[in-house]
């Protein structure tokens, strides 16, 4: 029997000292040999808990299995049947706490690098079309159901994939000039080329036949109501959770203060990295104070490297034991020199006499008794307060939804935290009406708000028969 090979196979990717001066994809992904290289450690479990792990419960055997005998086209075919973002998956899901997490092979060594495989397998459907065989699939026959779906991000596109895979006429209506979602305003070029994000909207638009309504702020150019009155047989909310979140300290208004949405968004969608070529600017000085610990905070620090600043600071009030990014971005970020201030917390902002940032009072904090999160709670030490410059500070704390479409939807009940009611199911208050994704969850990952838009397909489609 071959021994069992417990190191997963390294991926290339850009050096630190030369991808900090570019936006470009820091992962470089699998050749073909390394791809079958690694998948050939997967050990075809009778039980595959890695399935388990997947909330869109891609066949992660049998893909794997078809890549490891060199069958590209049915690992690709396998992999299309439950995935139709699977090259977004592959580039910023957190396997390492889903899918990865369950495989057997971690309990020993490191487990099958499943992300960067599914990564490996859409990239070759893309660039090999015709032999990969997922962008001629055979469609039903039209149901004659029509659905709109109120948002292009990941849980509204799985949403309108799998209802136009059942038949049905789907709509999908965007507020911004491009599809996408949080995919093309919230992740950063160097995680997630906006290229690919393109590609996967046009599978469902070329492949599929579903139709995009771009510009369209919906609450504002129509309502719900008005959808459902308008031919629409069901309406899926996956306009996700993208208004921004503050710590309400003095100061926090001063010039130079972005949050980390129109920070992204100026960055990722309008190019202002481009500017003078694209015409979005954005002011950001030598010293950058970016606060917070998920994925945010890490896209946002490493885009004000690359715009020139001279020295980037995380700030946060608990230890990198508690941080919610991911362990592979975070080590990212160390590796191009982003400085982690930790166990501190900021309590003002100080601007000078035009009202620029020129600094910040924090003050050190200790890890006290557990949180509802689970994480311990972050005490201050009395005392403690110091100030450090900076010149430009960028809260990224978390995000919280719009109320737009739930103040002109009648009926659509919400939480205490402005998020929508809704089953597991994703089925609402309001008949008719299924939503998934952040603004059911509040901020979560790429992949959860996929499996929320795989859910309701099933529910939707189960009641138009």
């Amino acid at each position: 029997m071959a021994k069992l090979n417990l190191n997963r196979v390294p991926m290339n990717k850009q050096e630190p000292e030369i991808r900090r001066w570019n936006p470009y994809e820091v992962a470089l992904g699998y050749s073909y040999e390394q791809a079958v290289e690694e998948a050939n450690r997967c050990l075809q479990c009778k039980k595959p808990g890695c399935m388990n792990g997947c909330p869109v419960n891609v066949d992660i055997p049998g893909f794997v299995g078809a890549l490891a005998q060199g069958d590209l086209p049915q690992a690709a075919q396998v992999l299309w049947k439950h995935n139709s973002l699977p090259a977004i998956c592959g580039r910023v899901c957190p396997q390492e706490t889903q899918c990865e997490s369950q495989c057997v092979l971690g309990k020993k060594g490191a487990p099958i690098a499943i992300g960067r495989l599914e990564r490996f397998v859409a990239d070759w459907a893309r660039a090999n079309p015709e032999e990969s065989g997922v962008f001629n699939p055979e469609l039903p026959k039209s149901t004659g159901k029509k659905v709109a779906i109120l948002g292009s991000g990941p849980a509204g596109l799985t949403c309108a994939a799998d209802l136009a895979k059942s038949g049905h006429q789907v709509t999908v209506f965007e507020a911004l000039h491009l599809a996408g979602g949080v995919c093309v305003y919230g992740i950063p070029e160097f995680r997630l080329p906006k290229s690919i994000v393109q590609a996967e909207v046009n599978y469902l638009q070329n492949t599929l036949g579903v139709d995009f309504e771009l510009n369209h702020v919906m609450g504002r150019i129509s309502n719900v109501d008005e959808l459902l009155k308008d031919g629409y047989d069901a309406v899926f909310l996956g306009v996700g959770a993208g208004a921004p979140m503050f710590l309400n300290i003095p100061g926090e208004n001063s010039k130079g203060v972005y949050s980390a949405n129109e920070f992204l968004v100026r960055l990722n969608l309008m190019k202002a990295y481009l500017f003078p070529q694209y015409d979005t600017p954005i002011k950001i000085g030598k010293r950058v104070a970016v606060l917070g610990a998920g994925n945010v905070t890490m896209d946002s620090a490493r885009w004000a490297l690359r715009m020139g600043a001279e020295e980037v600071h995380v700030v946060y009030r608990r230890t990198k034991a508690e941080m919610p990014a991911r362990a592979e971005e975070r080590g990212n970020a160390e590796e191009e020199g982003i400085i982690f201030d930790l166990l501190t917390n900021p309590s003002q902002v100080l601007s000078d006499e035009q009202g620029w940032v020129k600094g910040m009072e924090c003050v050190r904090m200790e890890l006290g008794e557990p949180d509802e999160s689970g994480r311990r709670r972050p005490v201050p030490i009395k005392g403690s307060e110091f100030v450090v410059d900076f010149d430009t500070v960028v809260p990224a704390l978390g995000t919280q939804p719009n109320p737009l479409i739930p103040r002109t939807t009648p009926g659509l009940e919400t939480t205490k935290r402005g998020t929508v009611q809704a089953d597991e199911n994703g089925k609402t208050t309001k008949e008719g009406v299924w939503a998934g994704g952040d603004i059911v969850t509040g901020a979560a990952t790429v992949i959860s708000a996929m499996g929320a838009g795989k859910r309701a397909s099933a529910a939707i489609n189960e009641y138009l028969k």
